[in-house]
């Protein structure tokens, strides 16, 4: 096994980061927990490549929550899920080719008691019966209408008392100030329409919200807001989270290197990086039995980790002999 600097590794990679080589194989290589993608589509993604190509976990932001139940516990990748889009009647991404009935829900009352027909509980309950770990709601005003504040925080509160936290879709004019004001937990995507002040990121990190990345979806005055917001969020201490939106456009399913290249560009760079990719939110652990192995060796220089990561695959991790050295 060739020698590796371990303090290199530490500053490249983070503490988890262990020189190995697969058992069968004899390769060489660099194990991490295992990696999440914190944002994806399974209905309209071949998941059967995500663990070939690095990603042992996922987080579906979008989904037939019945057929979401429905998944054997123990597949891969590890999944957990926010079942349907939560929006107000018409609102996005109600009649969209890629949403059917089944992954939009709306509601229409800001009631917060059970069986209350189009209630912000009842909606709340029945993603929850079929296992959610996350509530997806969706603010998007330029596709459509959104709630009203005392709707968004009636479904928070309905979803705080289950202990799940609620993540938004916050698209148009004065979404993100709404999802402030209603204590939403995590966004699904970096604000990207419109610049915020510091005031509005400051509100965000007190919160404590996570921010799921998704930058290289982008492109134009998008992926510049969307850069610049997470970078100074980032940079005051915001939680930050990988995430790709995979469903969304035609890209190879599995780890995207444009995706890392955007986030570390953005200052989300070595531990940073390492840590937004193998954070379990919204769950409390990672999938066990699984290890990412990158092969080769490791990086030299914080600039070498994107492309790097990018050759990321799933192995078991019993297959693993990890260096002694390290």
């Amino acid at each position: 096994m060739p020698h590796h600097d371990p303090q290199l590794l530490l500053e490249l990679l983070g503490p988890d980061a262990r020189p190995c080589r697969r058992a069968l194989s004899g390769k060489s290589g660099i194990a991490l927990p295992p990696l999440h993608d914190h944002h994806v589509h399974l209905h309209l993604i071949d998941e059967r490549q995500l663990a070939l190509h690095g990603i042992a976990a996922v987080v579906d932001l979008g989904g037939d929550p019945v057929a979401l139940a429905r998944r054997p516990s123990h597949s891969f990748p590890r999944t957990a899920y926010a079942g349907a889009f939560l929006t107000a009647p018409g609102g996005y991404p109600t009649g969209r080719g890629w949403a059917p009935d089944a992954v939009v829900h709306h509601v229409t009352d800001p009631s917060t008691h059970p069986g209350v027909s189009g209630g912000a509980g009842t909606a709340v309950d029945e993603q929850a019966a079929c296992g959610v770990s996350v509530i997806k709601v969706a603010l998007n005003r330029t596709a459509g209408p959104v709630f009203e504040l005392d709707t968004l925080r009636a479904i928070a509160s309905a979803a705080h008392a289950r202990g799940l936290p609620v993540v938004a879709h916050v698209e148009g004019p004065g979404m993100m100030s709404l999802a402030l004001d209603a204590g939403v937990d995590a966004l699904a995507h970096a604000p990207f329409s419109e610049w915020l002040d510091g005031a509005s990121i400051a509100r965000a990190h007190a919160l404590g919200q996570w921010w799921i990345s998704t930058l290289a979806i982008h492109e134009g005055a998008d992926a510049e807001r969307a850069a610049i917001n997470l970078a100074t969020f980032a940079g005051i201490g915001g939680r930050v989270l990988y995430g790709t939106d995979l469903g969304n456009g035609e890209r190879p399913d599995g780890i995207q290197r444009d995706e890392l290249t955007a986030l570390d560009t953005a200052g989300v760079r070595g531990p940073a990086l390492i840590a937004a990719l193998t954070d379990p939110w919204p769950v409390a652990e990672s999938a066990h039995g699984v290890t990412t192995f990158v092969p080769g060796p490791p990086p030299d220089h914080l600039d070498a980790v994107p492309a790097w990561l990018a050759g990321a695959t799933v192995v078991p991790t019993e297959e693993l002999i990890h260096d002694d050295h390290r």
